[in-house]
């Protein structure tokens, strides 16, 4: 499938929703989470991934993966000549908006499979691509609509809002304390000693809450903020030093991991620091 090569750029018309082209071979992304929905249709190859809920997937040529909010999944190359897809990652409000427009009772949209076969909802994600590649804000946000809804209306059901376990209380006051020291963050012996809790006993319940160890999950929670200040437009290697990443080299190993491209390379393709910057551009 020849060389890797990834862009990532903004929907034109719906700067919140973030499109990404990719055809990788060797990458692999980490375990890791998104605040939002992940929709990407494969358009070559095969993408192997863990997905939380469902063991180990694969998705091949002309399937849709689909990732629901908080759900930790990771994502390599299923055969050596390994997968190019496009990838749409829109916020829950913009999902939630479509359904209350169709009708659904207020709640959170869930998707019940992770790898779906629906070549109308794949050939619409892909014309959501060409538009925003070109620019097209009108086609590109009325596309994203129509997948949307096709998506929504064949595979979604509306979870009411707080019908999630409830977070034990150690484990929220440990996030917490995380979110809070991105930089210099407690040892887990501090951590559950704050928290009110054994080292272990917490570990185990933060992992099976969270789906992320704590120091896992504080590298989640440091790429999310990084990425906040990219769009700022701060550099990297001041977004390393802000967010508790031991210099340049581990935010972008953590980044790209997550993102598939390097901070570099996000920060240009969005037009950061250089005036009059559109469409994608080729991750380095």
């Amino acid at each position: 499938m020849g060389a890797e090569v990834a862009h990532h750029y903004r929907h034109p018309a719906l700067p919140e929703v973030d499109l990404l082209r990719a055809r990788f071979v060797t990458h692999r992304f980490g375990r890791h989470t998104h605040d939002g929905y992940v929709f990407g249709v494969i358009d070559a190859g095969v993408e192997e991934f863990e997905h939380a809920n469902d063991g180990v997937e694969r998705a091949g040529a002309g399937s849709i993966v689909i990732v629901n909010p908080g759900v930790v999944h990771s994502g390599h190359a299923g055969t050596p000549e390994g997968w190019a897809y496009r990838v749409m990652y829109p916020p829950v409000d913009v999902v939630a908006e479509v359904a209350a427009d169709l009708g659904a009772r207020p709640g959170t949209p869930a998707f019940a499979g992770p790898v779906l076969g629906d070549p109308a909802a794949a050939d619409l994600l892909r014309a959501v691509h060409r538009a925003g590649e070109k620019g097209d804000a009108l086609a590109a946000s009325t596309l994203l609509r129509a997948a949307l809804a096709g998506l929504l209306t064949r595979h979604a059901r509306v979870r009411p809002d707080g019908a999630s376990a409830a977070m034990p209380a150690a484990v929220r006051e440990a996030r917490d304390i995380l979110h809070a020291n991105l930089v210099g963050p407690p040892s887990l012996e501090r951590l559950a000693e704050a928290v009110g809790a054994r080292p272990f006993a917490l570990l185990r319940a933060f992992r099976d809450t969270v789906g992320l160890p704590p120091h896992a999950y504080l590298n989640q929670v440091r790429v999310r903020k990084a990425r906040a200040l990219l769009d700022e437009g701060l550099r990297p290697a001041d977004v390393a030093a802000g967010t508790g990443f031991a210099d340049q080299a581990h935010l972008t190993r953590h980044f790209k991991r997550t993102f598939g491209v390097p901070p570099g390379a996000y920060r240009s393709a969005r037009g950061i620091g250089r005036v009059g910057a559109r469409g994608p551009r080729e991750a380095g």
